[in-house]
């Protein structure tokens, strides 16, 4: 039970490393993450919060991944609502970049908490998050390359987003870019192999701790 409680604890802690690089991103205000113009283009035109649009834009993709054949975890579950629940939390105490330079920072920096949310995240082995997953489904379904099928639906989610009022501009191209490079990075220096890891469905959660609770 000791071990499930630090898994637990160790993937709460990388969601809110996350959402804290998801609101660095925004706040930078030089152009919106993909998925983050898709949320708050989403938040603007529905008159919601960001962190809200992104649990329902999390709901509706785990929900096609589940049609699409993937199984989901506890971190799955816990990725598509805390992520929204701590940006929303967040994103009032961080104010906006004053100027490009600040907002290139920023950026920067949020690219390296979203890396190293992802490293705790994935080290607890709870699952992957629900944008992973529909990545994951089309992949197989589609037998396309997974670089190309998760460069298809961020591409979608821009053109939604922009459409929908979400910020496209320069800081876009630099997470497009950068965020391969922050995550390879921050892995590197934690020593993670994220190939290594076996990941959990729900299934399997609840059986361990259905035997730990028996013992």
């Amino acid at each position: 039970m000791k071990a499930f409680f630090t898994r637990f604890l160790t993937v709460t802690g990388g969601l809110i490393f996350f959402a804290f690089g998801v609101v660095l991103t925004i706040r930078a205000n030089i152009g919106f993450a993909p998925w983050d113009v898709f949320h708050v283009g989403l938040a603007t035109t529905i008159g919601f919060s960001i962190g809200l649009a992104s649990i329902l834009v999390g709901l509706l993709i785990a929900g096609i991944a589940l049609l699409l054949g993937e199984k989901l975890g506890l971190g799955t579950i816990m990725n598509m609502w805390l992520v929204g629940v701590f940006i929303d939390i967040i994103f009032p105490h961080i104010p906006t970049a004053a100027n490009t330079i600040i907002g290139i920072v920023m950026m920067f920096a949020g690219l390296f908490s979203i890396s190293t949310g992802s490293y705790f995240y994935m080290k607890s082995a709870f699952g992957v998050g629900p944008r992973d997953s529909l990545m994951v489904a089309l992949t197989r379904r589609t037998k396309l390359p997974v670089g190309l099928c998760r460069g298809i639906i961020e591409l979608c989610a821009t053109i939604a987003g922009w459409f929908l009022g979400g910020m496209v501009g320069f800081g876009t191209v630099i997470f497009v870019i950068a965020i391969g490079f922050c995550i390879q990075i921050t892995f590197r220096i934690f020593r993670f192999d994220a190939t290594a890891v076996k990941h959990e469905t729900l299934r399997d959660t609840y059986k361990a701790l259905k035997k730990l609770s028996a013992t």
